[in-house]
């Protein structure tokens, strides 16, 4: 029988579980573009699965979690923002047995997130509410309101804050 040119010769048959412990064991910067298709999902999973990790992958529809950073972070700026005139490093300018400290929340039953948010939304006192549907309009600040959302991590953020003694955020003031 006639032989064919070595370099015109079909590949020889390879079991499968070789061709992906072979594919497994390159990057992507050497994989070549001829692999197989399970090649390429070999190579592809370890990229997949970082991104699920991260959360990067999030279903239609279902929000991807916000970090714990990245909501302490946005809190903090909010706090800047909204509350730091009265409640610098957590205390009470107008008030001072009513700082955000958690000795006094407590005494003065506000101590988990839910009553936090609900003394930003609608105000109590001297504390004006800041919520979009703040009602009576005395009670409520003058200036611009927050969102839902922001409220919520505002809440987030001081019960935080009281809980670890309200250490430094960037931007306060010796």
């Amino acid at each position: 029988m006639h032989q064919l040119p070595l370099a015109a010769r079909p590949p020889a048959p390879r079991s499968h579980s070789s061709q992906r412990r072979a594919a497994c064991h390159c990057s992507l910067k050497q994989a070549p573009a001829s692999l197989t298709v399970a090649a390429r999902q070999c190579v592809a999973a370890p990229f997949l699965a970082a991104t699920l990790l991260l959360g990067a992958a999030a279903s239609p529809g279902i929000p991807a979690a916000t970090p714990p950073a990245f909501a302490q972070s946005q809190g903090a700026a909010l706090f800047q923002k909204a509350c730091i005139g009265c409640h610098d490093t957590g205390g009470n300018i107008l008030q001072p047995g009513a700082t955000l400290s958690m000795k006094d929340l407590e005494r003065n039953g506000v101590a988990t997130e839910e009553e936090i948010y609900n003394i930003t939304y609608y105000g109590k006192g001297r504390m004006p509410g800041y919520g979009e549907k703040c009602t009576p309009r005395g009670q409520c600040t003058f200036g611009p309101r927050l969102p839902e959302e922001d409220i919520k991590m505002l809440a987030a953020f001081v019960k935080s804050q009281a809980e670890n003694g309200w250490p430094k955020i960037d931007g306060d003031v010796e």
